[in-house]
């Protein structure tokens, strides 16, 4: 029996690629298994050598991996965009989001705050820089562990103020999700996918990235607060 096609992605993209690998693997009968980590400990692990068939990480993240050596040169395909939005606890008053004077106020006036590991949040740390706002709210922002959703530490409480790719907040109970950040901050990144130059099922992972970037799964990136990378 041909054993699945195995893959590794950052927690942003767990659940659209769920749903993408059912509907795929109901269309071509094929087997796929994509694990979902912290991207930090995803890319660490290919960097180590683990065996793979495809890697979905931040675009950033996948040319490293490339210009590493560890995927193949002019394998990479752009899947999804994905912008960040804020959450708080269920219950909880909505913060105004509706200009950055607006945001910059919600985070001075959270007693906590967190972000993700990840792209987003390392681009938050650069726009708390710019706000000049850096050193006086460090002693209130929580890291949450790689792989942990920001989510979760704002639905237990240890956390106020939540920002994090909406796709990672729309399934978390006990919070809400006050909206995206407006266009003038808005981060989006974009998540794309590699193919590790150790795999011998090139073709299989292609056909099965050509049906990700189809019209076909445009419903389903929706679905999950992102949208194609096209």
């Amino acid at each position: 029996m041909t054993p699945p096609i195995r893959g590794i992605s950052s927690m942003a993209t767990r659940q659209v690629l769920a749903e993408l690998v059912a509907a795929y693997g109901a269309r071509a009968s094929a087997a796929i298994e994509i694990e979902s980590v912290g991207g930090v400990d995803a890319a660490k692990r290919v960097q180590a050598g683990e065996t793979f068939d495809l890697v979905v990480l931040a675009s950033d993240a996948i040319d490293k991996l490339t210009a590493a050596g560890h995927l193949r040169p002019g394998s990479r395909v752009d899947l999804v965009r994905s912008g960040v939005a804020v959450a708080v606890r269920a219950g909880e008053p909505l913060p105004d989001l509706s200009s950055e004077d607006s945001v910059r106020a919600a985070v001075l006036a959270a007693r906590s705050v967190s972000c993700s590991t990840g792209p987003s949040g390392v681009a938050l740390g650069k726009l708390f820089e710019r706000w000049g706002i850096a050193d006086q709210i460090a002693g209130r922002m929580v890291q949450a562990p790689p792989g942990v959703p920001v989510g979760t530490l704002v639905a237990r409480g240890e956390v106020a103020l939540g920002f994090q790719q909406l796709s990672e907040l729309l399934h978390v109970d006990g919070i809400s999700v006050a909206g995206p950040l407006p266009p003038a901050i808005q981060i989006v990144t974009t998540f794309s996918a590699g193919i590790p130059v150790a795999t011998s099922r090139t073709d299989e992972v292609r056909a099965l990235l050509d049906f990700m970037v189809s019209p076909a799964a445009d419903e389903a990136k929706q679905r999950q607060g992102m949208e194609a990378a096209r």
